[in-house]
Protein backbone atom coordinates (compact mmCIF):
# COMPACT_ATOMS: atom_id res chain seq x y z
CA UNK A 1 0.00 0.00 0.00
CA UNK A 2 1.01 3.59 -0.87
CA UNK A 3 1.68 6.31 1.07
CA UNK A 4 -1.11 8.29 -0.76
CA UNK A 5 -3.36 4.71 -0.28
CA UNK A 6 -2.68 4.92 3.36
CA UNK A 7 -3.74 8.69 4.29
CA UNK A 8 -6.98 8.58 1.35
CA UNK A 9 -9.34 8.29 3.88
CA UNK A 10 -12.13 10.47 4.97
CA UNK A 11 -11.53 10.80 8.70
CA UNK A 12 -8.00 12.02 7.65
CA UNK A 13 -9.23 14.35 5.39
CA UNK A 14 -12.00 15.71 7.76
CA UNK A 15 -8.60 16.46 10.62
CA UNK A 16 -6.45 18.38 8.03
CA UNK A 17 -9.70 20.48 7.31
CA UNK A 18 -9.97 21.12 11.64
CA UNK A 19 -6.08 21.39 11.73
CA UNK A 20 -6.47 24.22 9.63
CA UNK A 21 -9.56 25.89 10.80
CA UNK A 22 -7.98 25.92 14.34
CA UNK A 23 -4.85 27.27 12.75
CA UNK A 24 -6.97 30.05 10.78
CA UNK A 25 -8.71 30.49 13.61
CA UNK A 26 -6.00 31.04 16.22
CA UNK A 27 -3.75 33.52 13.61
CA UNK A 28 -7.08 35.84 13.20
CA UNK A 29 -7.80 35.62 17.20
CA UNK A 30 -4.24 36.79 17.91
CA UNK A 31 -4.13 39.35 15.05
CA UNK A 32 -7.49 40.98 16.69
CA UNK A 33 -6.07 40.70 20.12
CA UNK A 34 -2.75 42.58 18.61
CA UNK A 35 -4.97 45.40 17.35
CA UNK A 36 -7.01 45.75 20.57
CA UNK A 37 -3.99 45.37 23.30
CA UNK A 38 -0.60 45.96 21.35
CA UNK A 39 -1.05 48.49 19.03
CA UNK A 40 -4.35 49.60 20.64
CA UNK A 41 -7.55 50.52 18.22
CA UNK A 42 -6.69 54.31 17.79
CA UNK A 43 -2.77 53.13 16.77
CA UNK A 44 -4.69 50.80 14.02
CA UNK A 45 -6.60 53.34 12.79
CA UNK A 46 -3.28 55.65 12.29
CA UNK A 47 -1.68 52.77 10.65
CA UNK A 48 -4.27 52.29 8.24
CA UNK A 49 -4.28 55.76 7.76
CA UNK A 50 -0.48 55.59 7.23
CA UNK A 51 -1.43 53.46 4.41
CA UNK A 52 -3.74 54.57 1.99
CA UNK A 53 -6.86 53.37 3.52
CA UNK A 54 -9.93 55.24 5.43
CA UNK A 55 -9.10 55.20 9.32
CA UNK A 56 -12.36 53.90 10.13
CA UNK A 57 -11.91 50.67 8.29
CA UNK A 58 -9.45 49.47 11.14
CA UNK A 59 -12.70 48.70 12.95
CA UNK A 60 -14.84 46.14 11.06
CA UNK A 61 -11.12 44.73 9.97
CA UNK A 62 -11.06 44.45 13.67
CA UNK A 63 -14.73 42.68 14.09
CA UNK A 64 -13.59 40.20 11.01
CA UNK A 65 -10.74 39.26 12.84
CA UNK A 66 -11.70 38.21 16.01
CA UNK A 67 -15.58 37.21 15.38
CA UNK A 68 -13.79 35.83 11.72
CA UNK A 69 -11.04 34.22 13.93
CA UNK A 70 -13.52 33.24 16.91
CA UNK A 71 -16.00 31.45 14.39
CA UNK A 72 -13.39 29.25 12.75
CA UNK A 73 -12.29 27.60 15.98
CA UNK A 74 -15.75 27.42 16.84
CA UNK A 75 -16.38 25.64 13.04
CA UNK A 76 -19.50 27.34 12.76
CA UNK A 77 -20.09 28.79 9.15
CA UNK A 78 -16.45 27.71 7.92
CA UNK A 79 -16.88 28.32 4.31
CA UNK A 80 -18.54 31.39 4.85
CA UNK A 81 -16.25 32.84 7.48
CA UNK A 82 -13.19 32.10 5.28
CA UNK A 83 -14.50 33.48 2.07
CA UNK A 84 -14.69 37.05 4.27
CA UNK A 85 -12.07 36.79 5.25
CA UNK A 86 -10.00 36.31 1.93
CA UNK A 87 -10.88 40.64 0.89
CA UNK A 88 -9.49 41.56 4.46
CA UNK A 89 -6.23 39.65 3.95
CA UNK A 90 -6.26 41.19 0.04
CA UNK A 91 -6.35 44.70 1.86
CA UNK A 92 -3.34 43.15 4.04
CA UNK A 93 -1.68 42.01 0.87
CA UNK A 94 -1.68 45.70 -0.44
CA UNK A 95 -0.05 47.32 2.50
CA UNK A 96 2.71 44.23 1.96
CA UNK A 97 3.37 44.33 -1.25
CA UNK A 98 6.12 47.25 -1.19
CA UNK A 99 7.75 45.50 0.99
CA UNK A 100 8.79 42.51 -0.81
CA UNK A 101 8.60 38.76 -0.68
CA UNK A 102 9.80 38.14 3.15
CA UNK A 103 7.89 38.78 5.92
CA UNK A 104 11.59 39.90 8.19
CA UNK A 105 11.66 42.23 5.58
CA UNK A 106 11.39 46.06 7.24
CA UNK A 107 7.96 46.39 6.85
CA UNK A 108 7.05 43.02 6.15
CA UNK A 109 7.07 41.20 3.01
CA UNK A 110 3.37 39.50 1.93
CA UNK A 111 4.32 35.86 1.63
CA UNK A 112 3.04 35.13 4.71
CA UNK A 113 -0.44 37.34 3.89
CA UNK A 114 -0.40 35.22 0.62
CA UNK A 115 -0.29 32.40 2.70
CA UNK A 116 -3.19 33.44 4.36
CA UNK A 117 -4.88 33.78 1.62
CA UNK A 118 -3.89 30.52 -0.23
CA UNK A 119 -4.86 28.92 3.01
CA UNK A 120 -8.53 30.86 3.53
CA UNK A 121 -9.51 29.29 0.32
CA UNK A 122 -8.41 26.15 0.88
CA UNK A 123 -10.43 25.88 4.38
CA UNK A 124 -13.51 27.11 1.63
CA UNK A 125 -12.67 24.21 -0.40
CA UNK A 126 -12.20 21.63 2.40
CA UNK A 127 -14.97 23.08 4.69
CA UNK A 128 -15.44 22.62 8.70
CA UNK A 129 -13.63 19.41 9.32
CA UNK A 130 -13.99 17.54 12.61
CA UNK A 131 -15.30 19.21 15.60
CA UNK A 132 -17.44 21.71 14.25
CA UNK A 133 -20.50 23.22 16.58
CA UNK A 134 -21.98 23.90 12.67
CA UNK A 135 -22.25 20.84 12.11
CA UNK A 136 -24.38 20.61 15.63
CA UNK A 137 -26.36 23.39 14.82
CA UNK A 138 -27.48 22.66 11.60
CA UNK A 139 -27.98 18.88 12.80
CA UNK A 140 -30.61 20.27 15.16
CA UNK A 141 -32.04 23.12 13.41
CA UNK A 142 -35.87 22.56 12.18
CA UNK A 143 -35.06 22.59 8.86
CA UNK A 144 -32.40 19.75 8.66
CA UNK A 145 -35.05 17.74 11.35
CA UNK A 146 -37.74 18.08 8.15
CA UNK A 147 -34.80 17.04 5.87
CA UNK A 148 -33.78 13.79 8.23
CA UNK A 149 -37.94 12.85 8.38
CA UNK A 150 -38.69 13.07 5.06
CA UNK A 151 -35.74 10.80 3.89
CA UNK A 152 -33.42 13.26 2.46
Amino acid sequence: MTLDERFDNPRLRDAGATFLRLGLGLVFLAHAFAKLFLFTLPGTVQFFSAHGFPGWTAYPVFAAELLGGALLVLGIQTRLVSLVLIPVMVGALLVHLPSGWMFTNPGGGWEYVAFLISALGTQVLLGDGAFALGRVISRRSPKARLAHAAGA
